[in-house]
């Protein structure tokens, strides 16, 4: 039962959308459901490579820290992502953590069944290559925000990245703790929470209920 429902999860993942019957029978029989709780460490940085893991449901972040334990979000992934490729390519120790930021699911695909469906399937290939450039196009874009823009332009970048259009209006459905927003752009908590305030009190966000929030239109004149 359990190979049938890893099939079944495996299917609905758009990296392994190109993949036959057989090769997700294979894949299937290689792989792990896992389920973890808010604020766990997935993988460590630094730590041997062994799996890539798929996000099935929940979200979680990618970190850095220096030696003096200063940490840096490198980005946030949600359901359908995945991580650990990098790793498994190069066979360099992993370059970040992943850190659960709530309840979430993964399967773990293990790094001979990796590497050999890289060589069978050309569909995989092309859909991990496309990961890495969006992710280096990610970068590019963090690097110019932390360039280019004040504190309030890389708060109005975060916010702005994170929200959906729900009924015409730009939403941030799922609340972004002040800490993990300093984390991204380089700034402290208290720095944060003060420009939060003020743009609230300037009428660039509206708080809903549950810590969503409403992007006004204007809030983008903080990227120029």
């Amino acid at each position: 039962m359990a190979h049938e429902e890893n099939k079944a999860f495996l299917r609905r993942v758009p990296l392994l959308a190109g993949l036959s019957e057989q090769q997700l029978e294979a894949l299937a029989a290689a792989s792990l459901r896992r389920s973890y709780p808010k604020g766990r460490t997935i993988v460590s940085e630094g730590e041997p490579s062994q799996s890539l893991y798929i996000l099935l449901a929940g979200r979680a972040k990618v970190q850095r820290s220096d030696a003096e334990g200063k940490e840096v979000i490198l980005a946030v992934l949600g359901s359908g992502e995945f991580f650990g490729e990098m790793s498994l390519i190069d066979d360099s120790p992993r370059s970040a953590s992943v850190i659960t930021l709530e309840t979430c699911e993964f399967m773990a695909i293990n790094k001979d069944a990796f590497k050999s469906l890289l060589q069978q399937s050309t569909e995989m290939g092309m859909a991990i290559m496309r990961g890495l450039v969006r992710r280096l196009r990610e970068a590019d874009k963090k690097i110019e925000t932390l360039a280019l823009l004040d504190v309030y332009g890389r708060v109005a970048r975060v916010l702005l990245d994170f929200s959906e259009d729900v009924g015409g209006e730009r939403v941030v459905r799922s609340k972004l703790p002040r800490q993990e927003i300093a984390k991204m752009i380089g700034a402290s908590r208290e720095m944060v929470s003060r420009v939060m305030k003020g743009l609230e009190i300037d009428g660039y966000i509206v708080p809903l209920p549950e810590g969503k929030l409403v992007l006004r239109e204007k809030i983008s004149s903080y990227l120029s």
